[in-house]
């Protein structure tokens, strides 16, 4: 990753701080756009730790004036970037008929249209620059037209098979200006929201902990060598792609922990 720099929205916590490390410990520039006051407090030793630049913006990815104002200044301040993550989302868990108007429509304006319009920033200046580059939209095993068990995630599942669903058209429409279109589809992933469900919904958690054909939960750490392998020249062959990285759960679940909660029920 030496070379580049990578902007990643929701990259100051979770899963999108993850990927922020890598990057930055492969040599790579990063920009984090997330909606925190501030990022994960590690996220302000990555350039002493690894010799390179970091850049945090408070953003808003549903709010376009601030969105574009944001993504300005870190071209300003970066000179350019070559690569882009999106791996801004939020989630609710209930059923379809307990979901409201504005919060189902604020679902899909941070995973969809922050996505969109990410990759829509992201790709001009790619185009302008000349030189290409790698978009990685992060999309999910709910994106796959699959049920997670014990979860009610419709508005979620829709949202994310929204952004599955573009990587196919812009790798076709940008390919011919240099810029790879991707996506990776994680499945349940340990993360501090599923670690505060362990007091509160503790069947749910074990069911993140066993339910998937490899028998564990997933960790930030399976997700982003994926991810950086996307946004390295190592796979300059690859575009239009989904990577599902679930432990197997989009297949199916564990059979001896379907059998044990078949008895507990």
């Amino acid at each position: 990753m030496k070379g580049k720099t990578v902007l990643i929205t929701g990259g100051g916590r979770g899963i999108g701080f993850a990927i922020t490390k890598v990057i930055a410990q492969l040599g790579g520039d990063v920009a984090v756009l997330d909606a925190l006051p501030s990022p994960m407090n590690d996220f302000n030793d990555l350039s002493s730790q690894y010799g390179i630049k970091a850049h945090y913006e408070r953003t808003d990815v549903t709010e376009q004036a601030g969105f574009e104002a944001s993504f300005d200044r870190v071209l300003q301040q970066t000179g350019g970037i070559q690569g882009l993550v999106t791996a801004a989302g939020i989630v609710v868990d209930k059923p379809i008929g307990e979901h409201q108007w504005e919060e189902s429509k604020r679902i899909l304006d941070v995973n969809v249209m922050g996505t969109f319009w990410a990759a829509k920033l992201a790709a001009a200046h790619m185009s302008a620059s000349g030189k290409g580059g790698s978009i990685v939209m992060i999309a999910s095993i709910a994106g796959q037209g699959v049920k997670i068990p014990m979860q009610n995630l419709s508005v979620y599942n829709m949202s994310k098979a929204a952004v599955k669903g573009l990587a196919g058209p812009l790798a076709v429409e940008l390919g011919e200006k240099g810029i790879r279109v991707n996506s990776i589809s994680p499945g349940v992933i340990s993360s501090p929201m599923t670690e505060a469900l362990r007091e509160t919904h503790p069947v749910l958690v074990d069911m993140f902990d066993h339910a998937s054909p490899v028998g564990r939960i997933g960790q930030p750490s399976d997700l982003t060598p994926a991810v950086a392998w996307l946004l390295s020249d190592a796979s300059e062959f690859t575009t239009g792609s989904d990577i599902v990285i679930t432990g197997g759960m989009h297949a199916g679940v564990r059979p001896s922990w379907l059998s044990r909660a078949v008895t507990a029920v």
